[in-house]
């Protein structure tokens, strides 16, 4: 089945589990964005094996054509365990990334959304969003901020997605808020004891988006919890990937890396 049956089959099937009365655009790149748009709107539900067949060959053919950055090609490093790595953390062959989550924990449902959850639940496949809901319908409640839950990466080159759900800020930041972002890292990594293999694992930036974070306190925040918790804890993973999408927040996570590597310099 080529690229375009695929969809079709895909869109078909989304339509009839949705109920939707919709035309399909002819034109491929239309065609694709609406598959898009139904995988992000479907609400938990166990689809067909077909359907996960044709989405996994399609998913894993759509990566295929990306440039997959492996973990030890990164080169901007703090120390010999923090990198700092721009790109697209759904092309990022790792352990681990992280998913800055809502408290539903069950992915965007906003059509194309350009935010990392909705980036990585669509790369991952349908199967992502109905392992989340399982999960959170046996926790029964919703996700407490600051806290983290692991599920496999299905179609992501990443084994695995940690997601975590970042403080929502609106107004002055406070104390509270700011140890809230703490624990997001903290218990990130520490998911990472649950599962041996997991080594290594990139970090999205958490609550800087519509979370409304400020970037550069939300980076100062992220790089010294992260040191501090790899000082109590340094035999627990090898490398760990601040993910960034531009090249602000490049810049950013690159002068706090340098003012920590001074500090370090001055306290010899």
């Amino acid at each position: 089945m080529n690229r375009d049956s695929a969809v079709q089959f895909l869109i078909e099937e989304l339509i009839k589990v949705n109920r939707l009365l919709i035309d399909i655009p002819i034109a491929y790149n239309h065609k694709r964005d609406l598959l898009r748009s139904l995988m992000n709107i479907t609400s938990p539900t166990e689809l067909s094996k077909e359907f996960y067949k044709i989405q996994d060959e399609l998913l894993t053919a759509e990566l295929n054509d990306k440039r997959i950055t492996h973990v030890e090609e990164i080169d901007t490093q703090l120390g010999e365990k923090i990198l700092l790595w721009k790109g697209d953390i759904t092309t990022l062959e790792i352990d681990a990334i992280v998913n800055a989550a809502n408290s539903e924990l069950l992915g965007c449902f906003i059509p194309m959304h350009n935010c990392i959850d909705n980036a990585i639940h669509s790369a991952s496949g349908m199967q992502l969003r109905n392992e989340c809901n399982k999960m959170m319908e046996k926790q029964g409640y919703e996700e407490p901020t600051g806290q983290a839950k692991i599920t496999k990466g299905y179609n992501l080159p990443a084994k695995y997605v940690i997601h975590t759900v970042g403080p929502i800020i609106k107004g002055k930041v406070t104390a509270f808020q700011e140890e809230q972002l703490a624990s997001c890292y903290i218990s990130c990594l520490e998911r990472t004891k649950k599962i041996e293999e997991i080594k290594t694992i990139a970090f999205c930036c958490i609550s800087t988006g519509v979370f409304n974070f400020p970037k550069e306190r939300a980076a100062e925040i992220a790089v010294g919890t992260v040191l501090n918790y790899l000082k109590r804890n340094p035999n627990n993973i090898n490398k760990i990937v601040f993910n960034v999408f531009t090249e602000e927040d490049f810049n950013v996570y690159k002068t706090i890396f340098e003012k920590f590597e001074k500090s370090k310099r001055d306290h010899r």
